[in-house]
């Protein structure tokens, strides 16, 4: 007797369900988590546009002094030729702010890319194996926590300028060294609660290898706290990257233009009232930190169960009748 297959089940409906899940703790927020959420979005959003759109927008190149056969005017106050004046280099201010986001972005996405990839598998490790490789891997990151962050960074950057230049992969490899000890002690810390949960027990009680169990246990369970960390660190990177390019150490000025060194050059600007070489690149690390600061607090306040606040709704319960008459 021939059986009838049943229908397969679309998968379509399966992955929008779960994009669904995943999203709806965004769509839910309320309050001043939600408004902190959007409005750092809407800037990071902004910024991120101006760095891919930089080629047409930007009236000039970064390094660019000249055009139609005459020199730009050097420290020229802002006009309509210029929007935001010229610097001392006589190179347009606005176009330096420009690619100069471009600059900022690939920098911070590169070194939070290499950060989490070497932070989160080792704190993962560490923490679900413990023993030796915990206490070896926790000594190496205290140490590296020790220092200050941009004297860090300030080491690291000197050591590779000689191997490596001073460009966008020298200034990223800096910062990646000054946050891994922060995602090795946030997922190492959360790993060592997750491995003692029943779910976890029952899970080498049926045989599972502890790779497996990583993968599919404990990963999906600790994960969850890293985007709103890569966020608001994200924030800091802006102004490590621009400590560095300000003391000499980030972006060779050849390479591309950075706000921490245009702010270098204008401070003997300052001195003498001309304020725009300084405000304006100031002004742009200023937003663009602001942005990524209100989007990982409002991420935090949304993703993080305990923060979180659920949407009330109302009920109106019908009043129940009372049998009033004698038994």
């Amino acid at each position: 007797m021939a059986t009838t297959a049943e229908p397969a089940v679309p998968q379509a409906p399966r992955r929008l369900g779960g994009i669904r899940r995943a999203l709806a703790p965004v769509t839910d927020a309320r309050g001043m988590a939600r408004a902190m959420l959007w409005i750092g979005a809407g800037i990071t959003l902004a910024f991120v546009l101006v760095a891919l759109l930089a080629p047409v927008i930007a009236p000039y190149d970064f390094d660019t002094f000249r055009a139609d056969g005459r020199r730009f005017p050097q420290l020229a106050a802002p006009s309509s030729d210029h929007w935001m004046g010229t610097n001392v280099q006589s190179t347009d201010v606005l176009s330096r702010i420009i690619w100069g986001t471009q600059t900022e972005l690939k920098v911070v996405i590169v070194s939070l890319f290499f950060s989490i990839a070497i932070g989160v598998p080792l704190g993962l490790l560490s923490g679900y194996f413990g023993g030796k490789l915990d206490r070896v891997l926790v000594l190496i990151m205290d140490a590296l926590f020790v220092f200050p962050f941009l004297l860090l960074a300030i080491v690291i950057a000197f050591l590779l300028a000689d191997k490596v230049g001073q460009g966008i992969l020298s200034a990223a490899i800096a910062i990646t060294v000054v946050y891994v000890p922060l995602y090795f002690r946030v997922v190492r810390n959360h790993t060592i609660s997750i491995r003692e949960e029943p779910f976890v027990e029952a899970a080498r009680a049926l045989g599972a290898r502890p790779f497996t169990v990583i993968r599919k246990y404990v990963f999906f369970n600790v994960v969850q706290n890293v985007p709103p960390l890569a966020t608001l660190n994200a924030a800091d990177a802006i102004l490590t990257l621009a400590a560095l390019g300000f003391l000499g150490y980030g972006i060779q000025p050849s390479a591309g233009a950075e706000w921490g060194y245009d702010i270098n050059r204008a401070v003997s600007d300052a001195a003498s009232g001309i304020w725009w070489t300084g405000l304006f690149p100031g002004l742009a690390i200023v937003l663009l930190v602001t942005g990524l600061t209100l989007l990982g607090e409002g991420l935090n306040e949304t993703v993080n169960p305990v923060l979180r606040k659920r949407p009330r709704t109302k009920v109106d319960l019908e009043p129940v009748p009372v049998d009033t008459e004698p038994l």
